[in-house]
């Protein structure tokens, strides 16, 4: 094996996500990867931008993948802007065109069509702008110092 091959992700949707993050992170976004948002959502990609402003992508790698999905519209009241992450091989007019639309693969991503903009309240940005940096803050912890995870749970 060579070691100096990169290590993917094993399933699609999970490298369609590392692309995703590797654009937002080039446009100044901080990302998080599998986050809920509130309870029986998770999100694949969220992201919070320099000004606030809160994306969500989710990722789709094939027809079946997005045909099965039936909670995606109840992520729109959680987002400033809503994208689905496809491959080139995707039928993209499966998907609504009122929403966002980007090209991924493992190595990066581009906006294809850019979300409309659907500002949040006040008092759920805030909310949602605490669990996201509670749930990075937590991650980063328990990279750092994986017993202290178990120490406390």
């Amino acid at each position: 094996m060579d070691d100096t091959a990169p290590i993917l992700p094993p399933m699609p949707g999970q490298r369609l996500a590392r692309g995703v993050g590797r654009l937002l992170r080039s446009m100044d976004h901080a990302v998080l990867l599998e986050f809920v948002p509130s309870r029986g959502l998770r999100v694949d990609v969220m992201s919070l931008g320099p000004k606030g402003e809160i994306w969500i992508v989710e990722c789709k790698s094939s027809r079946a993948d997005f045909t099965s999905d039936r909670k995606w519209q109840g992520y729109l009241d959680w987002c400033d802007r809503y994208f689905w992450a496809v491959d080139g091989e995707f039928p993209c007019e499966l998907l609504p065109e009122e929403t966002g639309l980007i090209l991924a693969d493992p190595y990066g991503a581009e906006i294809s069509r850019m979300a409309p903009e659907a500002r949040l309240a006040a008092a759920r940005r805030s909310r949602l702008m605490r669990d996201f940096a509670r749930c990075a803050a937590l991650r980063l912890q328990g990279i750092a110092d994986p017993d202290a995870v178990s120490a406390f749970s």
